[in-house]
């Protein structure tokens, strides 16, 4: 069964900086978009942003300049650089590859922004 694993969260002051890494644990045929989500407590799971096969990117107004997502299909992994940090982007942050036969969602890291 396909499991997906995500690494780098962490505690970080305002204005700082994470990369967070997610990583499958078996090939995912045929990827078709990668991104993350985040879900903050008391609130709905949000999209962060997405990237597709081809490379086009989609952010949230709320992270645009500021995130960078990535991938290498090759390697079934997906990237979210994180620069600016503010309080407001203190979340579990998720993981979620798309395969031709299914979707995977990682179990979620924390990222807490101190003001």
């Amino acid at each position: 069964q396909v499991q997906l694993r995500e690494s780098g969260g962490g505690l970080v002051q305002f204005g700082g900086s994470l990369r967070l890494s997610c990583a499958a644990n078996a090939n995912i045929f045929g990827i078709k978009n990668s991104g993350w989500y985040r879900q903050a407590p008391g609130k709905q799971r949000e999209l962060v942003g997405d990237i597709t096969s081809g490379g086009t990117t989609n952010y949230a107004d709320s992270v645009k300049g500021r995130f960078t997502i990535s991938a290498d299909n090759a390697k079934n992994s997906v990237y979210l650089q994180m620069n600016s940090l503010k309080p407001e982007d203190t979340a579990v942050y998720y993981c979620t590859i798309r395969g031709r036969f299914g979707t995977y969602w990682g179990q979620g890291t924390q990222v807490t922004v101190s003001s």
